[in-house]
């Protein structure tokens, strides 16, 4: 099993760790230089997090578990609109991308209302495309509660957050909820409100712990980085994508940022070195996001095998 990991600390023999992980079998997910300071997000197998921890000390960084790490989490507010006062979307899209996931800010179109909030096919396919959700609401009990319609198709876990406290038993669908996170006219900044945040990044945590146990049960054929790395190497236009991340990782697949139409074939034909093709093992799909191409690896139980 690999163990997502944040590694922080000097840009000075940084490559040290990078090749360290890339010889125990982990992968390098994103990386981040900032002046003297670099971040990586990795992959380690369990096992050997010993290995990595010790010449982290030695080279006097920090290695901290980044669950976050790995996977796409879509924020999902009623509206985009500023009158709306869009300030704690903003905020939790943030602060879940400097804890390793890549977040998505979703606007609903017609979200708003208690009354008349819909979320309609599409907006629920392009959520259900995500590891995780987080639902802001505002600040009112029954608004609230009257939204869960927004949230009950969803398939994947739901983090919902608002401002009053709500027995966890009145909102059934909603894998956790994170009160005192209302609606802000103003950016996160006070001590009380990033401790907020970080209630919001820890539910998140747990929700995508629960998915990776579940997956456990029946293991992915083999493992979203090693599909990543396999379509760098064989699919080069990849690197012509203007993304910033043009490949996101998932718990069970990835998101290629290239247009499904012109390339499905390609990155179905894509061969491991056990000769296999990825479209042997995993589902090449089009996405509701710009038709990138989504894939979605099946389980051992449906393919009879692991690497």
């Amino acid at each position: 099993m690999l163990e997502p990991v944040m590694f922080t600390g000097g840009v000075y023999k940084h490559d040290l760790v990078i090749e360290l992980v890339e010889d125990l079998g982990g992968y390098l997910l994103q990386k981040n230089v900032t002046q003297s300071e670099v971040i990586l997000l990795l992959l380690v197998p369990a096992e050997d997090l010993r290995i990595l921890e010790d010449l982290t000390k030695e080279l006097r960084g920090e290695l901290t578990r980044a669950p976050l790490a790995g996977t796409e989490v879509a924020v999902v507010t009623p509206t985009l609109a500023i009158h709306h006062l869009p300030h704690t979307a903003c905020d939790i899209a943030e602060y879940l991308r400097r804890n390793g996931a890549k977040s998505n800010m979703i606007g609903l179109a017609r979200g708003v209302g208690r009354e008349i909030a819909q979320i309609n096919e599409y907006e629920t396919a392009l959520i259900n495309e995500h590891d995780a959700a987080v639902f802001i609401f505002g600040n009112f009990v029954k608004c609230i509660i009257k939204k869960e319609e927004l949230y009950k198709g969803v398939n994947i876990p739901v983090v919902v957050t608002g401002g009053p406290e709500i027995p966890k038993g009145e909102m059934p669908y909603a894998f956790e909820y994170v009160s005192s996170v209302g609606r802000i006219a103003h950016r996160s900044k006070k001590a009380n409100e990033i401790g907020n945040l970080d209630r919001i990044v820890a539910a998140v945590g747990r929700a995508l712990d629960k998915m990776r146990a579940d997956i456990e049960k029946d293991p992915l054929t083999t493992s979203p980085p090693r599909v990543m790395d396999v379509v760098r190497e064989q699919v080069p236009d990849i690197e012509r994508s203007y993304s910033p991340l043009p490949i996101a990782l998932n718990l069970n697949g990835c998101r290629i940022k290239l247009p499904y139409d012109e390339y499905h074939d390609a990155i179905g034909n894509v061969m491991f070195d056990e000769g296999v093709m990825l479209k042997e093992i995993a589902r090449i799909l089009p996405s509701r996001m710009k038709n990138y191409t989504l894939v979605r690896i099946l389980p051992e139980s449906e393919t009879g095998m692991v690497f």
